[in-house]
């Protein structure tokens, strides 16, 4: 069962796109994944998005998908929620991957803007609507035209925001004003994608944020959220301005890259890389320590 939440925080405030550990052979390590869940909602995690693009997801077969979703809501199923991955640019392929989740006790569903084919504002209508058709669960959009090479559309938004089941967007668009008028008009849940937006989303209403830094500050931004939220704006600009460094850190490349070299120099499980994606170079690392240590991150 998953954790209470209300419509207005349908997956809690803090949730980390969780990075898929594999072993020294690149299989897919489910006890790491188990272990590492476990840390993250210790850590103070309302939830997990497992099969993301953190997560490695176009390097991942389905039926590694299903493992992975049922080996983290065994951890911690009965104590944060557990968001499926399950966009693609293929729509039927999306709706098989949403009916697996379901099948395998998913709390929710993310489902990012179809990349590469650059589909149309109604195309991407239909398409976001038929996932949300294909399952009874709560269902989270995710717009990061940077990757997919298409913006939602605010109009798109609010049409979508009318669907019983979709009830959020994780917003990667870096674009304020836009947030803004698509917060006011669509009635969805906004949670921030992009983790050096995170306290300015959260002043113009969003609700929390699906975070790639969480894998080493998780409690940093919940203290962020919480003094904002109760209405310490100045304690919330404090902490934003320490974890600057590790914002910038964390994506000199790309993401899930540093995030494993990070979760290693930890100690916590994370494993090599799928290609295309590879390891960090020594001077990368090197740099990478220097930017947590500026952010206060234990190593």
């Amino acid at each position: 069962m998953a954790p209470i939440s209300t419509p207005q925080i349908p997956f809690g405030r803090i949730l980390t796109a969780m990075v898929t550990p594999f072993t020294a052979d690149g299989a897919l390590d489910l006890d790491g994944a188990q272990r590492l869940a476990t840390h993250l909602v210790d850590a103070g995690n309302d939830g997990l998005i497992v099969n993301g693009t953190t997560g490695e997801s176009p390097t991942t077969s389905d039926a590694e998908k299903s493992d992975l979703v049922r080996a983290v809501l065994e951890a911690v199923g009965d104590r944060a929620h557990v968001v499926a991955g399950v966009g693609t640019n293929d729509t039927h392929h999306s709706i098989e991957l949403a009916r697996a989740a379901q099948k395998d006790g998913a709390h929710g569903l993310l489902t990012v803007t179809p990349y590469y084919n650059k589909p149309p504002q109604e195309a991407l209508y239909r398409h976001f609507s038929a996932i949300a058709d294909a399952t009874d669960l709560p269902v989270m959009l995710y717009d990061i035209p940077g990757r997919s090479g298409v913006p939602v559309d605010t109009e798109t938004l609010v049409r979508l925001g009318e669907h019983p089941r979709i009830v959020a967007n994780k917003d990667a668009k870096g674009d304020l004003g836009s947030a803004s008028w698509a917060i006011a008009r669509s009635g969805l849940a906004w949670y921030s994608g992009d983790d050096m937006l995170n306290l300015p989303l959260l002043s113009i209403g969003a609700v929390g944020f699906v975070s790639v830094v969480g894998h080493v500050v998780t409690p940093e931004l919940r203290a962020m959220t919480e003094a904002y939220v109760g209405g310490d704006v100045h304690k919330a600009q404090e902490i934003h301005q320490k974890l600057l460094p590790v914002f910038t850190g964390m994506f000199r490349t790309q993401g899930v890259m540093t995030t494993k070299a990070a979760l290693a120099l930890q100690g916590l499980p994370a494993g090599p890389l799928r290609a295309p994606m590879i390891e960090l170079t020594p001077e990368e690392i090197a740099q990478l320590k220097i930017d947590l240590a500026a952010g206060g991150v234990q190593l």
